[in-house]
Order: C-alpha cells, then sequence, then structure tokens
C-alpha cells in the first residue's frame, strides 16, 4: 500500500501533503489512510479539478481543518467518508470551488469548531440534514459570504454550546 508506513511506523498525518501542489490530477486509489489522525490543509489550494476520495479510510481523523480551503476541485467524492471522530472541521470548505456538496453522511457529533467552515465557499447545494452540532463551540462565520448563505437551513442546529450563535453568517 502507498503511504502507510515510513521506518516501519504508521503514518498519522497526512497534513498538507497535496498543499498548493500544481497537479490536476490525482490518483489517491491505492493510499492507506486507516491510521491518519490528521488531514489538516491536506488539499488546500491544490490544483486538482476532481478528488475522488472514495478509498479513504478516514475513521480515526480528529483533524479536518482547511482540508480542501482554496482547492480548485470543482467535484469531490465525500460518500465514504466517516467523521465520526472529527473534532475540528474549522475552514474545511473555506473558499472551496465545489457547487454541490453532499455532506448527508457525516457524523458530525464530535465536532466543536466548525468556524468559516464554509467561507467564500462556492457551493449552493447543502445538505445539513444530518449535522449534529451540539458539542459546537465555534461557528464563526460558518457561512460568511457563502453561495448558499440565502438557502442553507440551519434550523435543527442546537448552538446551545456556543457563546456567540449570531456570528454564524458574519465575516470579521
Amino acid at each position: 500500500d502507498v503511504c502507510t508506513y515510513i521506518n516501519d511506523k504508521p503514518i498519522v498525518s497526512m497534513s498538507s501533503m497535496f498543499k498548493w501542489s500544481a497537479a490536476t490530477s490525482l490518483d489517491l486509489s491505492s493510499f492507506n489512510t486507516s491510521n491518519v489522525t490528521n488531514m489538516w490543509s491536506m488539499f488546500a489550494g491544490s490544483a486538482a479539478t476532481s478528488l475522488d476520495l472514495s478509498s479513504f479510510n478516514t475513521s480515526n481523523v480528529t483533524n479536518m481543518w482547511s482540508m480542501f480551503a482554496g482547492s480548485a476541485a470543482t467535484s469531490i467524492d465525500l460518500s465514504s467518508f466517516d467523521t465520526s471522530n472529527v473534532i475540528n472541521m474549522s475552514k474545511m470548505f473555506y473558499y472551496n470551488r465545489v457547487t454541490n456538496l453532499d455532506l448527508s453522511s457525516f457524523d458530525t457529533k464530535n465536532v466543536t469548531n466548525m468556524s468559516s467552515m464554509f467561507a467564500w465557499s462556492a457551493a449552493t447545494s447543502l445538505d445539513l440534514s444530518n449535522f449534529d452540532t451540539s458539542n459546537v463551540t465555534s461557528v464563526d462565520g460558518m457561512f460568511c459570504d457563502a453561495a448558499c448563505v440565502d438557502t442553507v437551513d440551519i434550523k435543527h442546529f442546537d448552538l446551545s454550546n456556543v457563546s456567540n450563535p449570531d456570528t454564524i453568517f458574519s465575516c470579521k
């Protein structure tokens, strides 16, 4: 398997792995991500226009901060993402070009930080109906100037642990 061990130790961080990569195409099908806990800025600023992440095992990942921030990808397959252990989703889709984000399978029960998660995102379609926000403490600018800002449905969001929930749509 590609990217499983280095010096007989499992790879646990793929932080910034493809950050600012000029490659317009990435074959990630043979990546073993089963031990990875950190995907911080993994594809931030990447020139790849499509990301097929259907083979990714994200069950141990806790940090997805800025994972796709500024990415050129117009489509991202997140259907197999297991986000049940993720704590930080801040800026995950910040300034992202994907217009249709299917996040219906995201398990967000352990997430505490969603600040700027979709800020300046091109997403016009977001299904957040399964989002559990009961442990979230920060939503600052979550939808700041996002394309979906007029249509996003957050009626079911539990923001009782957020000290300043009014900032969810603000841009600082």
